[in-house]
């Protein structure tokens, strides 16, 4: 199951165990039980810090625990963590064996002083990048706090629990039976939800900065570039984002980022944000904003109720999945009506579903769950698709797609806990049609977030930031870049070159401005 080279660098970072850790199985006659042990069996041997043993009680099966020897597990595998969760395996292997996490220090002390007690259960699927991020965090939390356990549960080999949950988007989280959270959460975010007061507390040391020389809002590529060229330039740099690393934490493979033959969105976010870090650049994750007031000093509402302030500031907040805005879609999102096909595509196994959108993106997403599910029908609103013709051609040749052109969806139907059907018209004929499935993947490009601009600053048509060639908007002393600006062209490496300029253009701003004063 590891190859040489994998049991090669688990062996090195098994070194780095400072105490000595148990793997402890709990496994029936299955065929998954068999291929666990095999893992188990390649880990164990690796360092004589790691001992395994077959007595585990726990109710899923198969599964293991990890504890430090002596006590009794608070993480649990249910299931077989590779693919993307392989790198949570290592991290749970080298933080319950005393490894340090690589988190600030008032951040693991607010979590060893988190309150109360409480089971955590992830469902993920082992093709979702996004679950590992979740996975990791509560991992880290039951390491640090012995009050709280985590078992992450692999939905592809437990679909009778997925079907009793009725789990149709990944991640998903319980607390205890009940419903705590889905989709990607920072460590940050979860532990604010955990503390009770945190956010509070936040806000009365947000409320406490001094104004910033240069204030970013958004942390994707955009913005983290204006923080690095703001920040070499030695003036006050604050970013202020409610999720670092923003669209491309949802991005899979990537491979015209120019110098980097290959990477992946997380990957490529954890780089963004060391390289952000490595200057003083005062970085506030989880912040969502909510208004921007104009003035000699700009200020930034945020929903906690706290300010921020910034002789200059730059909109980098990116852009969020278009929604089809039709009954039913609301009602029904993670119950059937999904955004992520590599995400929960997995959740959708032998089901039909359809796809909406004839872009790449919607017949990347086609062909992906073509290999999944039992029937694809891929619905396009134009008379011809628009993705390229090497994607349409591979479509078209697989046996269990359809394609419907000339089509709009119209609702979204369900028995109340799921997703049955789906409504559209025929364009041509205006006929009112209806497809039978189980799930339905949204794939119609990107809206910009710059709904809390309307009346501050100009938007295009679209929503979009009208900027100048350096990155100016409107207001004076407020600039934007990436995928919320009139920009031309969404791609990464266009926003981080957006982000350098509008930095430019707004150290440019504060000289002049100097100057005149």
């Amino acid at each position: 199951m590891l190859d040489t080279a994998i049991k090669s660098q688990l062996q090195a970072y098994l070194e780095k165990l400072q105490r000595p850790i148990e793997l402890v199985a709990s496994l029936d006659d299955g065929a998954k039980s068999a291929e666990l042990r095999e893992l188990l069996e390649a880990i164990a041997p690796l360092s004589d810090k790691v001992s395994l043993r077959y007595d585990g009680d726990h109710a899923l099966r198969p599964s293991f625990g990890v504890a430090a020897q002596g006590e009794s597990p608070r993480i649990h595998f249910a299931g077989i963590p590779m693919g993307h969760e392989f790198t949570s395996l290592v991290l749970a292997l080298l933080q319950t064996g005393g490894h340090p996490p690589k988190i600030e220090p008032a951040l693991a002390d607010q979590i060893r002083a988190l309150p109360g007690k409480a089971d955590f259960q992830t469902f993920v699927s082992l093709s979702c990048h996004n679950c590992p991020d979740v996975v990791q965090a509560f991992n880290l939390i039951a390491v640090l706090n012995p009050n709280y356990s985590h078992v992450m549960i692999d939905g592809a080999v437990f679909s009778d629990l997925v079907e009793q949950r009725q789990v149709m988007a990944v991640p998903k989280v319980y607390r205890d039976a009940d419903d705590f959270g889905s989709g990607r959460m920072t460590l940050e975010e979860i532990v604010a939800k955990l503390d009770t007061g945190a956010a509070e507390r936040e806000a009365e040391a947000i409320r406490a900065k001094d104004a910033f020389d240069v204030l970013i809002v958004g942390g994707g590529p955009a913005g983290a570039a204006a923080a690095i060229y703001a920040a070499r330039k030695g003036i006050r740099t604050g970013i202020a984002a409610e999720r670092f690393g923003g669209q491309v934490l949802d991005t899979l493979a990537i491979e015209n980022f120019i110098s980097v033959t290959e990477t992946d969105g997380p990957k490529l976010a954890m780089a963004l944000e060391q390289h952000v870090k490595a200057y003083d650049v005062d970085v506030m994750n989880g912040q969502r904003v909510v208004e921007l007031v104009p003035g000699e000093l700009t200020e930034v509402k945020l929903a906690n109720g706290a300010s921020l302030r910034g002789r200059t500031v730059i909109l980098t907040t990116g852009a969020r999945w278009r929604e089809m805005n039709v009954p039913g879609e609301a009602e029904y999102r993670n119950k059937g009506v999904a955004y992520c096909p590599h995400c929960d595509g997995p959740l959708f196994k032998g089901k039909r579903v359809a796809v909406i959108g004839g872009g790449n993106s919607g017949v990347e997403a086609a062909i992906d769950l073509a290999g999944v599910v039992a029937h694809v029908t891929l619905i396009e609103f134009d008379t011809k698709l628009r993705a390229d013709a090497v994607l349409q051609d591979k479509l078209r040749s697989l046996p269990n797609v359809d394609v419907i052109l000339n089509a709009l969806s119209t609702e979204v139907h369900g028995d109340g806990s799921k997703v049955n059907g789906l409504s559209y018209r025929d364009r041509a004929t205006d006929e009112l049609k209806r497809l039978d499935l189980e799930g339905i993947f949204v794939q119609i490009g990107l809206l910009p977030n710059t709904d809390w601009l309307k009346g501050t600053v100009a938007l295009s048509p679209r929503g979009e930031i009208e900027i100048d060639a350096r990155g100016q908007t409107s207001v004076p002393g407020v600039f934007a870049a990436g995928d919320c600006t009139t920009v031309p062209y969404k791609q990464i490496i266009i926003a981080t070159g957006a982000g350098a300029t509008a930095a430019l253009g707004a150290f440019d701003h504060l000289i002049r401005s100097s100057a005149t004063a």
